[in-house]
């Protein structure tokens, strides 16, 4: 089984990304976010792997940028109705901390976000992963409740809310920051952000 795989971004498609390791070429699908973090072609690219299975389709590659991704991804298909197609949509809207904060407060209309979750489904998943350790040392639902701390605000997040005051959608925004941050550092200031943000909307 295929865990990780480091080499150069051959290609780039809407739903995978071609990987070439020393010269074998490796087809891993990935959500959109990690399709809009992953570098340009030709340069080299580290992904963590979920590797599956399945008689009709033989083995399927699926690529994250952390272990936390990946980890969360495996959780979310753990759960009745959530498919990879359906787990790799919660995670475009929602990485792993964020949904861990979406559980904590019952936030169904955020989970309801992704693409292929309706309402019932996104239910499902708050219960199925409340308690459980979404994130690397969060668990999910521990604080929950009126007397729950808000989770912190970063500046990639007033970033993305900022895109969003601006009539940009939330995943271009997600994406556009995210790409920022790459150029940036996790240090950068808002205001940083945001202006290397409409940068690459310009582009």
């Amino acid at each position: 089984m295929i865990g990780r795989l480091r080499g150069v971004v051959a290609e780039l498609a809407e739903e995978d990304a071609l990987i070439d390791v020393g010269g074998v070429g490796y087809v891993v699908r990935c959500g959109s976010r990690t399709l809009g973090r992953l570098p340009a072609p030709g340069d080299e690219a580290l992904l963590h792997v979920e590797t599956q299975w399945s008689e009709a389709a033989g083995p399927r590659l699926y690529g994250f940028l952390t272990r936390e991704e990946r980890r969360a991804f495996v959780m979310l298909q753990a759960i009745q109705g959530v498919g990879p197609k359906a787990a790799l949509g919660v995670l475009d809207v929602l990485p792993p901390r964020e949904l861990a904060a979406a559980v904590a407060r019952e936030d169904k209309a955020a989970v309801a976000r992704a693409n292929g979750v309706g309402p019932k489904l996104a239910l499902r998943i708050i219960v199925e992963l409340k308690d459980k350790p979404i994130a690397e040392g969060v668990v999910a639902g521990l604080q929950s409740g009126p007397a729950a701390t808000p989770p912190v605000a970063t500046a990639a997040g007033e970033a993305v809310a900022a895109l969003m005051g601006l009539g940009v959608a939330e995943i271009t925004a997600r994406r556009v920051v995210d790409q920022a941050l790459l150029r940036l550092g996790d240090a950068a200031a808002e205001t940083a952000l945001i202006k290397a943000a409409l940068q690459e909307l310009g582009r």
